[in-house]
């Protein structure tokens, strides 16, 4: 038994007192503090084998702040063995040193992380744009960003069950998080009648049920009189097959 299988019990000999761990659908989970960043991934590198780097990115966590995880994988014999190492920066101050020193595969995961996040990796050597366009302002994938394009023009996207313009039935449209009030945002701020509140249902004691037999058929159908019930014999036919003339007499006179 290598030291990897027998985390997460000998976690704190590995990755300090302050570590904590946890295994779930094959993936091993650390969490260490900033103080612990780099010499938790030196760690895993050299003590649990885990050479291949495979993914840094980050988690923004409401009320806690970034939560940086790097994804490490140990590719010897035998089946692979995942590591996920994850430490967690304030909002306020997102910092962590930068991890190409141990790992040098994660110097462009760190330029996607510090542009979509703000997270800043002291001693990158080049913490400059990679994805978005020039002179792109904010950090996309906060939960604090605002998605301006939505309150400037409509989604373009397929509608959804009550939100067409054909004439149909129309629900009480719901923000998704990151989208403001156009009436408190944007080019029509202060321009939009207030959203009509929805009234409030009564308890369902208060409303009187409607009962009916099965007889009577739904609340909402007529009530009819059966139709009356045709009968035919065999002879007849069916109901709507008229019913066959009678064969002439031959002439009783003919030979």
């Amino acid at each position: 038994m290598n030291r990897y299988d027998s985390l997460p019990e000998a976690v704190t000999d590995l990755f300090g007192d302050e570590a904590a761990a946890e295994r779930a659908y094959d993936l091993l989970t650390v969490d260490v503090p900033v103080t612990d960043w780099l010499d938790a991934l030196r760690t895993a590198r050299d003590e649990l084998g885990c050479t291949y780097f495979d993914w840094l990115s980050a988690v923004d966590e409401p009320g806690t702040g970034f939560r940086v995880c790097a994804h490490v994988v140990a590719v010897g014999d035998g089946a692979p063995r995942r590591l996920l190492l994850r430490t967690t920066v304030p909002h306020d101050a997102p910092s962590l040193p930068t991890a190409i020193g141990v790992y040098a595969g994660a110097a462009w995961h760190e330029r996607e992380t510090h542009e979509m996040f703000g997270v800043v990796f002291e001693g990158h050597p080049n913490l400059t744009p990679l994805l978005l366009p020039e002179n792109f302002e904010g950090h996309p994938l906060r939960k604090d960003f605002v998605l301006a394009a939505r309150v400037a023009k409509a989604w373009p996207g397929a509608k959804e069950p009550g939100e067409s313009h054909d004439g149909g039935p129309k629900r009480r449209q719901m923000l998704p998080p990151g989208v403001p009030d156009p009436n408190e945002w944007g080019p029509l701020k202060g321009q939009l009648p207030p959203a009509p509140e929805r009234p409030a249902r009564g308890a369902a004691a208060d409303r009187p049920r409607r009962t009916r037999t099965t007889t009577e058929g739904s609340a909402t159908q007529p009530t009819t009189e059966p139709p009356a019930r045709r009968t035919r014999s065999a002879s007849d036919g069916s109901a709507t097959q008229p019913p066959p003339e009678s064969p002439a007499t031959p002439d009783a006179g003919a030979a």
